[in-house]
């Protein structure tokens, strides 16, 4: 049978910081993993673990100390437009509109404003915004914002998307909403999808899979299959086992 390329492929990933006293910090150790084409994947571990670090990689923001990060076979070299990222922290131009933050990558990428206008126009509608298009980032809540952030990423058509902790300063309301939300449009737009967290309920309500990694350095501790049906019900005797098994597994934060 014929092997199918992943999408990504992290190979012995090591990432490592010199203080000002030189002396080193290991962060990333030994990190290998695949994540499949379309495929939803989530990232869990405790907090300062490294996650954000593996995704500044991944994204092409940073360079790995040692190891290879491949997306279709090929290295990642820089910051490419195959990689969109959303923060935690939306990051959104506080001088543009709602339609001027959506459409900054197609704009950046040469194409034609009433082309770049239809694109962010659909992912607007697609994450809920439709009539906020004018609307400027402090008129927005926190959930507002954050769908902002997941149009912009969309209207740069990435073929894989990094969400870092996106929904982590939300209240646990908007945060499901979010959580529904981020699945609705990913099942529709078919991207590869790698979600970042510290929550092992949310990890294992929106994940295909989820890759464990332990306390800094961060290490690949486990990698469990969820193969609940979706949508998935938090009370199930299945979801919680799996909640349970992940939960005794993690590192505790320090």
């Amino acid at each position: 049978m014929e092997s199918v390329t992943p999408k990504l492929r992290l190979q012995n990933v090591q990432k490592t910081f010199r203080d000002k006293k030189g002396a080193l910090t290991p962060v990333l150790e030994d990190v290998t993993f695949d994540v499949q084409d379309q495929e939803f994947l989530v990232l869990l571990g405790p907090g300062l673990c490294g996650k954000s670090v593996l995704l500044q990689l991944i994204a092409g923001l940073d360079e790995a100390t040692g190891g290879r990060i491949l997306l279709d076979g090929s290295p990642i070299q820089g910051p490419t437009p195959k990689v969109s990222m959303v923060f935690q922290k939306t990051g959104l131009l506080a001088w543009k509109t709602v339609m001027e933050n959506v459409e900054i990558g197609p704009k950046y990428a040469g194409v034609p404003k009433e082309e770049r206008r239809r694109t962010a126009q659909k992912f607007i509608e697609l994450v809920g915004l439709a009539g906020f298009e004018n609307a400027w980032p402090r008129q927005l809540s926190g959930g507002m914002k954050q769908r902002v952030g997941i149009a912009r990423a969309y209207a740069a058509a990435p073929e894989l998307l990094v969400l870092d902790e996106p929904f982590g300063a939300l209240d646990a309301q908007t945060r499901y909403v979010m959580e529904e939300e981020v699945l609705r449009i990913w099942e529709q737009e078919k991207k590869t999808v790698i979600f970042v967290t510290n929550n092992i309920e949310e990890a294992v309500y929106l994940g295909d899979r989820v890759v464990l990694l332990s306390s800094c350095p961060a290490r690949v501790k486990n990698i469990y299959n969820v193969d609940l049906p979706r949508p998935r019900d938090m009370l199930s005797a299945e979801f919680l086992a799996l909640r349970e098994e992940i939960s005794g597994a993690m590192d505790l934060s320090i």
